[in-house]
């Protein structure tokens, strides 16, 4: 049986944002309804090269009660190297998917993980945004105009009527290219954090480790992405105290996700987290409520996102005849 061989180019074809969007969600459902396994994110350090890699292996059933729908299941081997733009002209973060047919192990695709990834951490924050931002958003505010800044503001456009957008960063050429690029289809314009924040979406995708955010709109919903590590902290201890805080997962978020440094210092604790993404998709727990005024969704990255978003790659790249197929496997047993 053919492995498929899925480079940059086949990713982002197959990737189709509304798509994965749908298929995140489905992820976070399943998570919730206990019908994915997930083993804790391994790392290993290389404090020499400035770097990790980090393997990421999950199962999703997304059948449901019913028998209907998909399972899947894959390993992503990533890394994160914050030298290699300047030394090495290579991005930050690269990724390597391996995806398998849960019923008989077979590789069924190796693809390029690091498109997938941008795309399934946007997934992640329009699902959130769904659920957790008021109903008529048409403003978006994004500090950083990195790489995720395009994926954040095409995902959360997929579930909110997204018209306006502020971009926050010091780069003002990347800033320009940003609007650029987004030009025809938004109004979108540089400005500062605070204009950004003031917006009825915000996403942040820095590595700071200092709060840059310090205050937001009234009912602004927050997407904190850049913290992914201990010690990166994005947004003001005083706007997380007096915002409904829903995570992607307890452990990775008390780690290294947005709330780790006010955890770990004891200005947040259990009583301050809401909910676990997955419970608001399977209404277990509530997502906006009326009268909720900001709300923060904190994203650490799962491999459960990792799983939907390859599964949705490799359906379309069959479908549309993507890749290139090799023998990876030897079937004669």
């Amino acid at each position: 049986m053919e492995t498929r061989l899925l480079g940059p180019a086949a990713v982002e074809r197959a990737a189709e944002y509304a798509a994965v969007v749908s298929a995140v969600e489905d992820a976070f459902a399943a998570d919730a309804r206990g019908d994915a396994q997930m083993p804790a994110k391994s790392y290993v350090d290389l404090p020499q090269y400035n770097g990790d890699f980090r393997s990421m292996p999950a199962y999703l059933d997304a059948r449901g009660g019913d028998g209907d729908g998909w399972d899947a299941a894959a390993v992503k081997w990533v890394n994160v190297h914050p030298d290699n733009p300047r030394e090495h002209g290579l991005p930050t973060v690269m990724g390597t998917v391996i995806y398998s047919d849960p019923e008989t192990a077979v590789p069924l695709a190796l693809m390029d993980g690091t498109e997938l990834t941008r795309r399934r951490t946007g997934a992640a924050a329009a699902v959130a945004t769904k659920y957790l931002a008021v109903e008529d958003a048409t403003s978006m505010g994004i500090v950083g105009a990195g790489v995720q800044s395009y994926a954040q503001l095409e995902a959360v456009s997929q579930v909110r009527p997204i018209e306006e957008a502020v971009v926050a960063d010091h780069n003002e050429e990347k800033t320009a290219e940003f609007a650029e690029h987004f030009g025809d289809r938004f109004d979108v314009r540089g400005g500062s954090i605070e204009e950004a924040a003031s917006c009825d979406v915000l996403s942040t995708v820095t590595p700071v480790e200092e709060p840059i955010v310090h205050s937001v709109g009234e009912h602004t919903h927050v997407n904190a992405i850049g913290a992914d590590a201990a010690g990166k902290h994005e947004i003001a201890d005083a706007v997380l105290t007096d915002a409904k805080i829903v995570i992607d997962d307890y452990e990775q978020c008390t780690h290294s996700g947005e709330i780790n440094v006010p955890w770990a210092a004891g200005v947040l604790g259990d009583e301050d987290i809401h909910a676990e993404l997955g419970e608001v998709v399977a209404g277990e727990r509530p997502g906006r409520e009326s009268s909720d005024r900001a709300t923060v969704f904190d994203s650490t990255g799962l491999a459960i996102q990792d799983v939907a978003a390859a599964h949705v790659v490799y359906e379309r790249a069959v479908e549309a005849g993507l890749g290139e197929g090799f023998e990876l496997v030897d079937t004669e047993v």
